[in-house]
């Protein structure tokens, strides 16, 4: 059952009250007590849009040169921004920092922007954000915050030979990276549950799975080693009324808290906020700075005439909690 499926059947679930099953799920081996889920239309007191920078052969992590300034880009990661910033700031900091420049411009200010900006201060250099929107202003604050490594990062076939090395790199970097935010107050990163309800089992759902009619790239198998493996949840321990219940863990974002945590981690360590607007890569090259790291997001396809970037899905309705 995927999504939208379960909140049209979410009305039906609520209504029949956790209470109805106390008694059983009490006796059932590995009970759970679960809220019932009240995912109704007057529940909703927000609705935000936003359109996924994504690029059939995934992020941007090239380099180039404008008059006498090095230009790392590094964006188009689809809906695994925030997923995969550390992994991708990583490798761009990497190719930013390899002249030791003392100081390095970073343009944008949203997940892929914040975390470059912080690795290259962790690297020894002075940085400097130019934005027109400081978190959390920009598109990265609509985000979900599911750890989804691997949501719309490319296409199969435009992909290219190598990048499924560079996406196992990024994640495993960034996996480990979030590890150090776990417990911290706000807890902007953390551990929740989460179950799938399934007709038949994982083994036939998966047998049986129609093709990707777009061929969107699928990687997470190269990680499967990171986090437990999906749980079959005994039958009435849940108040899911399913054959088959499915109880996994999954790393969340909890993003108002951790785009202040970051913001808080760069301006502590000495960074610098411009606000700013590029309308052509030659204004770039007029920054006192000649290392800027590129993270526009949705807003290279008009900066850079990028058309390789097209807007994927993304509105989510905010439920009260």
């Amino acid at each position: 059952m995927d999504r939208r499926n379960m909140l049209r059947g979410a009305a039906g679930l609520g209504l029949m009250g956790v209470s109805g099953c106390a008694t059983a799920m009490s006796a059932a081996p590995g009970a759970v007590a679960l809220a019932p889920i009240r995912a109704r239309a007057d529940r909703l007191f927000d609705i935000t849009v936003c359109l996924r920078p994504f690029r059939a052969a995934g992020p941007r992590l090239d380099t180039e040169t404008i008059g006498d300034t090095l230009v790392v880009h590094n964006y188009g990661h689809g809906g695994s921004g925030w997923s995969l910033s550390w992994g991708s700031g990583t490798l761009a900091v990497t190719k930013a920092m390899a002249s030791s420049p003392r100081e390095v411009a970073v343009t944008g200010c949203g997940a892929l922007g914040l975390t470059s900006a912080i690795l290259a201060q962790r690297a020894g250099a002075k940085v400097t954000i130019y934005a027109r929107e400081m978190m959390p202003q920009t598109r990265s604050a609509r985000a979900t915050g599911s750890w989804t490594p691997d949501s719309r990062i490319s296409l199969h076939e435009a992909a290219g030979p190598g990048f499924d090395a560079v996406w196992e790199q990024m994640a495993r970097t960034s996996f480990k990276t979030y590890r150090s935010y776990l417990g911290l107050p706000g807890k902007p990163v953390e551990w929740n549950d989460r179950y799938n309800i399934l007709d038949v089992s994982r083994e036939e759902a998966r047998a049986h799975r129609a093709p990707d009619p777009l061929g969107f790239g699928e990687y997470n198998h190269l990680i499967a080693d990171l986090t437990p493996a999906p749980q079959l949840m005994p039958q009435g321990s849940t108040p899911f009324d399913a054959p088959f219940v499915y109880r996994s863990e999954s790393m969340m974002f909890n993003i108002a808290d951790y785009g202040h945590t970051l913001l808080t981690d760069f301006f502590a360590a000495g960074g610098q906020f411009v606000r700013a607007e590029f309308n052509d890569p030659a204004e770039l090259s007029r920054l006192p700075q000649k290392v800027v790291i590129n993270c526009p997001g949705y807003g290279g396809r008009a900066l850079w005439r990028d058309e390789s970037i097209i807007p994927v899905r993304g509105q989510i309705g905010w439920l009260i909690p």
